[in-house]
């Protein structure tokens, strides 16, 4: 009987992709509102298909592809989220997705994600290269935020959006000097001079 895993902290956005999976003839649907539910989900109902959102609690869903990859547990992942594509997709590629749907397209891309996915074929958007699509002080910060781990990238979109220090360590569940030295770390790497100048910067490349 065919098995699917839905990751998302949203019910709404849950109930609306239950809806589709249900369509696709899928009887046992298994729903994770955070990320540190989905391996022991998957040991447990062994699911073919798991859609999953990259912002979620506790483990982020970049973490949980990469245990997924490390644990080598055969499932497909289709990745459907509301994070930048020009800054995930190829992150997610790397970390053993199938597919990655934007959560601004309507339901349809997912449903052709799904079946690429389930017939060994990939799903992803052509992303702009050229130079004519993006500006010079784009591709600039686009590079610098490129070279970021999964990590930073997290740690900078929480800072980004005001979130203290203390509660980044708790949602991430680090210590709250380890934050500090990542946010040291950020504003050397990105080469901005201050917590408003890398709000800047997120605002200006859709990551925020």
């Amino acid at each position: 009987m065919k098995c699917a895993l839905i990751v998302d902290d949203h019910p709404v956005i849950r109930g609306a992709v239950k809806i589709l999976l249900k369509l696709e003839g899928y009887k046992r649907i298994h729903e994770a509102a955070s990320g540190n539910e989905v391996l022991p989900m998957i040991r447990e109902y062994k699911p073919e298909l798991v859609i999953l959102d990259l912002n979620i609690p506790s483990l982020d869903g970049l973490d949980v592809l990469a245990r997924i990859k490390a644990g080598e547990v055969p499932c497909r992942v289709v990745v459907f989220t509301s994070q930048e594509p020009m800054f995930y997709q190829d992150r997610c590629m790397r970390a053993g997705a199938s597919a990655y749907v934007a959560k601004t397209n309507d339901l349809q891309h997912l449903h052709k994600a799904i079946h690429a996915a389930l017939g060994g074929y990939t799903y992803f958007t052509r992303l702009p290269t050229s130079s004519v699509s993006m500006s010079t002080l784009q591709r600039s910060e686009k590079q610098m935020i490129d070279k970021l781990s999964d990590r930073e990238l997290s740690i900078f979109q929480h800072l980004a959006r005001g979130i203290s220090n203390k509660a980044i360590a708790e949602i991430m569940h680090l210590s709250h000097k380890t934050v500090s030295t990542y946010k040291t770390r950020l504003t050397e790497k990105l080469n901005v001079e201050s917590s408003v100048h890398l709000r800047d910067l997120a605002r200006r490349n859709h990551l925020i």
